[in-house]
């Protein structure tokens, strides 16, 4: 979908105008191949720029994005496997650590929680400001947004953002822990994606060109439509397009005078049928002598 066709237009040359004017119907073959052959190698590229980036998927991209979500997956579980182990039986049961001071109380706990952030407030650099179910605390402002992020971190990092609501920012932070399990199924999914594209880009990148016997053999006949026309670029053996012109002197001047004199001879074959069609005597036309031709000429 972001290729397009790079042909130029075909410009004939002269040798191939002398060729076209003759009535030559391979000029007109040639033509038709050298447009077709153009767009089959334009195709063959598009084939071989594809295979390269298959090769490079099958040997680099896809085996480091596997890596990558092989590794999340395990980070998941690991993380998964500490929440599991400080998670509280009861649910009224509540345990966080701010600073050096460990909260029960929930509303203590998430006022605390907001006032420690301010005053670790530091413009982008995380400092840790306690523990919650298994997983250390970090906060961090961000200066261009006015925010504060605290990260959860175990083997992996989850970061939650922190408002202006104590109880609202205890509820994020379990949130964030209980979601870890769709989050490593998510993961997982794209993994499953991932190697099925290996699979399929290693069947596709050992696939030939599909029309390479079609351009094969439309090579082999311009090869031989080039041999048979045998231009000349040098563009001798001139074809006379306009055909033969008679040349202007005593016969040119002569073929003009009898066209006009033609051309009043049927004007004055008009007249006189109109004359006549009118019941009119038709006009005698003087007759000049060369004797009186000649005194008015003088």
């Amino acid at each position: 979908m972001r290729s397009c066709e790079d042909i130029d237009e075909a410009a004939l040359s002269y040798a191939e105008v002398k060729a076209l004017a003759t009535g030559n119907p391979y000029i007109k073959e040639k033509m038709d191949l050298d447009i077709q052959v153009s767009k089959l190698k334009l195709l063959k590229a598009n084939h071989t720029s594809q295979c390269y980036r298959l090769e490079d998927n099958i040997t680099k991209n896809y085996p480091t994005q596997i890596a990558t979500m092989k590794e999340r997956i395990e980070g998941y579980r690991a993380d998964i496997q500490t929440y599991q182990e400080h998670k509280p039986v009861d649910k009224d049961s509540f345990s966080m650590k701010i600073g050096n001071r460990i909260y029960t109380d929930k509303k203590e706990a998430g006022a605390a929680l907001i006032d420690m952030c301010r005053s670790a407030k530091q413009p982008n650099m995380a400092v840790t400001i306690g523990e919650y179910q298994g997983f250390r605390m970090k906060v961090s402002y961000d200066t261009f947004f006015s925010k504060f992020t605290i990260n959860l971190k175990g083997q992996l990092s989850h970061d939650v953002e922190i408002g202006a609501d104590p109880l609202g920012n205890l509820q994020r932070l379990s949130n964030a822990l209980e979601g870890m399990t769709g989050r490593m199924e998510a993961v997982k999914q794209k993994l499953s994606n991932v190697e099925h594209q290996l699979e399929t880009a290693k069947i596709e990148v050992e696939k030939p060109f599909a029309q390479e016997q079609e351009l094969s053999e439309k090579l082999e006949r311009l090869t031989e439509l080039n041999a048979l026309l045998n231009i000349d670029e040098k563009g001798d053996n001139m074809v006379d397009l306009g055909g033969d012109e008679p040349e202007m002197g005593e016969t040119g001047s002569q073929s003009v005078a009898d066209s006009r004199h033609e051309r009043i001879s049927v004007k004055e074959k008009l007249a006189e049928m109109k004359q006549k069609l009118c019941g009119q005597k038709p006009i005698q036309k003087p007759e000049i002598t060369k004797e009186k031709g000649k005194e008015e000429s003088r």
